[in-house]
Formats: C-alpha cells, sequence, structure tokens
C-alpha cells in the first residue's frame, strides 16, 4: 500500500468546476487534500454559446468567477480564488478563456489565456506538478506547461455527449490520448475505447466509489410530501438522455402515485413535463438526497439506450444501491456489472412492470445480500488510494 503521507509534487486537475456538482473527480481529489497541494481549475469551452438561458445561466457563473478572481488581483497566487469555501490545500484558479475551441485562433487563443497564470501557480508550489485532465480541452496545454506528467482520467465520451461540440471534442481528446503518460478510464467500456485509441499504452480501470455512511444515515421526514404516493424517484442532470417511452409507460401504468425528478434541467426533451405524474423538484443540495431517497418507493434510472449512456459511468448506480432502497434502472453497460444488486430493464414496458413489482415487494433478499457482500468494497476512501497510487507511478508503465 502506497504510504500517502509523503507528499507527491502538486496535482494541477482540469474537471468540471469546483463544487458546482460532485463528480467522481472531485471525490478523489477530496480525499487527497489532507497530504496533497492542488490547483483545481475551472474552465469553459466543451460546450458552444448559444442563444438560450443555459448560455446565460453558464455565462454569469462564469463572469462571477472572474470578478471575484479580479478582485483578489491574482488568479496565480495561492488560496486567492473563493478560499472560504475551499478546503485546506485546495486553490481553486479561474482563469479568464474564450468560450470555444472549435477553430484554430480560438485554440491558440485559449493556450494564449491559459498558460502564463498556470505557469505562475506552478511555479508558486515549487516549479512542477502532475497534471490531471478529464476534459479534451487541455490538449494544448500539454506540451506548454511545465508538468512532470499528464495524467488522463476518463469519465465519458464526450464527442457523444448532447449539447457539445462532439467533433471537436474527439478531435482534441485524441490528441491528450496521444500525449498522457497515464490513462486512467472509469469504466471498462470506456478502458477499451482508449486501449482502440492508444495500443501501445496500458489503460488503468479505476471504477467509482461510494460513500456508503452517508447514503445510509437518513430516515423519512415527518412532514408529508405535496405529491401522492408511491414515489417513484430520479435524481441527477435533466436533460434529453432520459427516454420518454419509459416514463409515459410507467406514468400510463401506475394506477396513482408521482415520478419525481430532481437535478439541473439541461435542454431537455419539451415533452418531457407534459407526461402526466412527472414532476421536477428542481436542484437538490446533496446532503438532503438521502432523505429524498429514504422517502421514495423506488429509485429509478430511465435512461435512453443512446452511445452516451452507453459509455457513461453514472456515479448515481452505487449511491442508489447504497440507499437500501429497490432500484430498476436502464441495461446499460455500466449498470450490468450490478445485475445481481439491481433490475434492469430495455424496454418501457420491462421498465413499468418492475417499477411497479417494486413498490409492491421492496427490496428482495438477493439483492440486498449482493449489496452488503459488494458495497464496502467500493469506498471513495479505497478509490482515492488507487488513484494515488496510479498518480505517481513510473509515467513510463
Amino acid at each position: 500500500m502506497t504510504d500517502m503521507s509523503t507528499t507527491s509534487l502538486p496535482l494541477l486537475v482540469f474537471a468540471d468546476d469546483w463544487g458546482r456538482h460532485p463528480s467522481s473527480c472531485q471525490h478523489l481529489v477530496r480525499r487527497l487534500l489532507p497530504r496533497q497541494r492542488v490547483g483545481w481549475i475551472n474552465t469553459i469551452g466543451m460546450r458552444p454559446p448559444r442563444l438560450d438561458m443555459a448560455t446565460v445561466r453558464r455565462g454569469g457563473e462564469k463572469i462571477r468567477q472572474w470578478l471575484v478572481r479580479s478582485a483578489s488581483d491574482d488568479d496565480a497566487q495561492p488560496n486567492s480564488t473563493a478560499k472560504q469555501n475551499c478546503p485546506e490545500n485546495l486553490d481553486v484558479l479561474n482563469p479568464r478563456m474564450w468560450p470555444r475551441f472549435r477553430r484554430g485562433w480560438e485554440r491558440h487563443l485559449n493556450r494564449r489565456l491559459l498558460s502564463p497564470p498556470l505557469q505562475r501557480w506552478i511555479e508558486t508550489v515549487g516549479g512542477s506538478a502532475i497534471g490531471v485532465t478529464t476534459l479534451p480541452i487541455t490538449a494544448d496545454l500539454m506540451k506548454t506547461l511545465p508538468v512532470d506528467r499528464w495524467v488522463y482520467y476518463c469519465v465519458d465520451d464526450f464527442s457523444v455527449w448532447p449539447g457539445l461540440d462532439g467533433a471537436t471534442m474527439l478531435h482534441m481528446e485524441r490528441q491528450v490520448i496521444e500525449q498522457a503518460d497515464i490513462l486512467i478510464a472509469a469504466g471498462r467500456n470506456l478502458r477499451d475505447r482508449l486501449a482502440t485509441l492508444r495500443p501501445d499504452k496500458e489503460v488503468h480501470l479505476l471504477t467509482h466509489g461510494v460513500d456508503l455512511e452517508f447514503w445510509q444515515k437518513a430516515t423519512p421526514p415527518d412532514v408529508p410530501l405535496e405529491f401522492p404516493s408511491p414515489h417513484v424517484l430520479f435524481w441527477g442532470l435533466i436533460d434529453q438522455r432520459l427516454d420518454l417511452d419509459f416514463l409515459r409507460q410507467l406514468a400510463t401504468d401506475l394506477a396513482q402515485g408521482s415520478i419525481l425528478l430532481a437535478g439541473r434541467e439541461q435542454n431537455p426533451h419539451p415533452d418531457l413535463f407534459d407526461i402526466p405524474r412527472v414532476h421536477r423538484l428542481g436542484p437538490l443540495p446533496l446532503e438532503s438526497l438521502p432523505e429524498w431517497a429514504a422517502i421514495a418507493d423506488v429509485l429509478v434510472m430511465p435512461y435512453a439506450d443512446l452511445p452516451v449512456t452507453r459509455a457513461m459511468q453514472p456515479l448515481k448506480m452505487l449511491e442508489y444501491l447504497a440507499t437500501g432502497r429497490p432500484a430498476v434502472v436502464r441495461d446499460l453497460p455500466a449498470c450490468q456489472d450490478w445485475a445481481d444488486s439491481a433490475d434492469l430493464a430495455t424496454t418501457p414496458e420491462e421498465f413499468s412492470q418492475k417499477v411497479r413489482q417494486r413498490i409492491v415487494e421492496d427490496l428482495p433478499f438477493d439483492q440486498a445480500a449482493a449489496r452488503r457482500a459488494r458495497l464496502p468494497q467500493e469506498s471513495w476512501d479505497a478509490k482515492a488510494e488507487q488513484f494515488y497510487q496510479l498518480l505517481t507511478a513510473d509515467r513510463r508503465t
């Protein structure tokens, strides 16, 4: 076991904005922070700007970040950005960026904007770092920054995500894969994809973890819900990956009850909230989700079978299982490893039938036993240890 009390080089991490939602990279980095200095880079540019409210809201977020950064005079100074909300050893940096990478001049401009503040941060922490990226947009920085090694931690196939500039992301990701010293994939399907794109390089598998204590701590509140029971609950990003046929079939077959969707909305199908029994809860604090799970009769993942969903590794899969509630999910590659712990469905009729069965019968004994046996081996603490070992391994391996 690696001795994590010995601090390695600082980490320069490119991932989703810190604190915006609990991504796998944030779970891992949080557990390294007591021993590890980290510079976390908030970025934009994968989703081309559009004339819609989502772009306006996201633009407002970035402008506020940049204004806070400007007030501190230097975005490269440790602890300069929103430090009051950051754990010890974490520096969140908000460098100014152009919001696209499609054309050569846009990529060149972003390299010019990003390189100086990131180089200054690296200088303040000793002159070198380990670069960790989950994003394709770092391709042009990998030969520019004074980084000892680059780690590509692949958590999704962004080339097939709805709303992203897929062709540009695919082109830049291939450049990231080619330049990376260490390749890590969050799922077997992603590992196979990286191995195809870089057959000369070992691809390490690091599946997602779960915080069992957090998800098992809640009990239903005494205050009754305004939505009629039974309660079928989904939480996560609400977008066009949701299968409307699954939801329509369930809404038709339920004699009573509510289908509750909790989370940020990102251009969902316009017909989604016209489906009977479907109710939006909006974004909920992470801390409240165990309580909502305790309220729910069944937790569901009604995703469509699409290239993007076949590539993704949803964190909620293990979260659902850790709550002890019944779970009915779309039969996708990331869910198949847990077929002994949940119900998998391939058609709207099968999905509806299994949800209604679980409302009546609750969690079966064999699924509960499988969860008890397997989930303790999947803690985020154990995953962070594996992550650390991979980051600090000989980069030639």
